[in-house]
């Protein structure tokens, strides 16, 4: 898989490092879905907020979006 072009404050992230954020975005997206942060109402609606904004970013790094 070739990784995404990601630049962050001008600086273009090495296929190493994009591969990094790639998985540790990934990582959170999952962490949410099984763990959230808690059951009540606001928790639930900041966990989803990570999951749907997270995803979003997820496949514009896939190239899907």
């Amino acid at each position: 898989m070739t990784e995404p072009k990601i630049t962050v404050n001008g600086v273009e992230l090495s296929e190493g490092q994009a591969m990094t954020l790639r998985v540790a975005l990934t990582s959170f997206v999952f962490g949410m879905k099984e763990d959230g942060l808690g059951d009540d109402e606001h928790g639930i609606a900041m966990a989803s907020g990570y999951i749907d904004r997270g995803s979003e970013v997820l496949l514009l790094m896939l190239g899907q979006r």
